[in-house]
């Protein structure tokens, strides 16, 4: 058997209890064993994107993002709509990999995790995507349907719909990577 393919869960929110996070966590323990799910949790230390810096030596926050990156097979994102928009600080990551060697190419799969359809976001994300060459496996984001802010894993966990609609994206991941 062949080892499974890497992918890395980019979650958009800085809340400490974030149905996007909580999504990407119950994904993890959802996984097919042809895929092993890992978070990246650097959000919230990469400084502002600025061109002068995007030079050697990377800020090391920086560099441990790339990294991760360039270590995975595809991506799997999660990421909330803020003011019709992605966050800042999502966009301030995928800033830091415009540049990069890593991304371009890279398999990505969106997941919707708001149960009142965050339509907005996910439609510039996309496009912020595409602009960056990355390669969207669907061209809408697989809907997981959470109840919003202060929703945990073990809450999607145990609601058998919500896994549904996890296994059915973390399929197509498989067999996209397959």
């Amino acid at each position: 058997m062949s080892a499974p393919r890497r992918v890395l869960c980019l979650c958009g929110s800085l809340r400490r209890i974030s149905s996007n996070r909580a999504a990407l966590e119950a994904a993890r323990q959802l996984a097919p064993a042809s895929l092993e799910l890992a978070l990246y949790d650097g959000l919230a230390a990469l400084p502002l994107f600025n061109p002068d810096d995007e030079r050697d030596p990377l800020p090391p926050a920086v560099l441990a993002l790339r990294e991760a990156v360039g270590r995975a097979d595809a991506l799997l994102i999660a990421c909330p709509e803020y003011a019709h928009g992605v966050p800042g600080a999502f966009k301030n990551l995928l800033d830091w990999l415009v540049g990069s060697l890593e991304f371009p190419g890279k398999p990505v799969l969106l997941l919707n995790a708001s149960a009142r359809g965050s339509h907005h976001a996910q439609q510039a994300l996309a496009e912020i995507l595409r602009t960056m060459s990355a390669e969207l496996l669907s061209t809408q984001a697989m809907p997981v349907a959470l109840p919003g802010a202060g929703c945990g894993s073990a809450q999607v966990l145990a609601a058998a719909e919500r896994c549904a609609e996890l296994r059915v994206a973390l399929d197509r991941l498989a067999a996209e990577l397959a």
